[in-house]
């Protein structure tokens, strides 16, 4: 039997839930993503820094409606590291 390959820097709740968001859109911003995920700043900033140190994910800062905002998006790098994480959920849990 295979042994299981579950990655560290996707593997919180926190980060999981980021990635499965952001897995689904081309961008978003921090603030939607946050409160989807029902966290503080202080604690969304720190998974967004894991993800990207990880090169798991991209953020830009664009002005829009007068305010700076930032911006989150998967990276490829990102996006492969989720779907290979999923795929070794589904292996595990004996799905496929």
């Amino acid at each position: 039997m295979k042994a299981p390959v579950i990655d560290a820097v996707i593997h919180a709740p926190g980060r999981l839930q980021i990635c499965a968001i952001l897995a689904d859109v081309d961008l978003a911003e921090f603030a939607t993503v946050r409160d989807a995920i029902g966290v503080s700043d202080s604690v969304m900033s720190k998974h967004v820094k894991q993800l990207e140190d990880a090169g798991y994910l991209a953020i830009s800062k664009a002005a829009r409606g007068g305010r700076q905002r930032t911006w989150l998006k998967l990276t490829a790098d990102g996006r492969r590291a989720f779907k290979a994480y999923v795929a070794e959920l589904t292996r595990l849990a004996g799905i496929v």
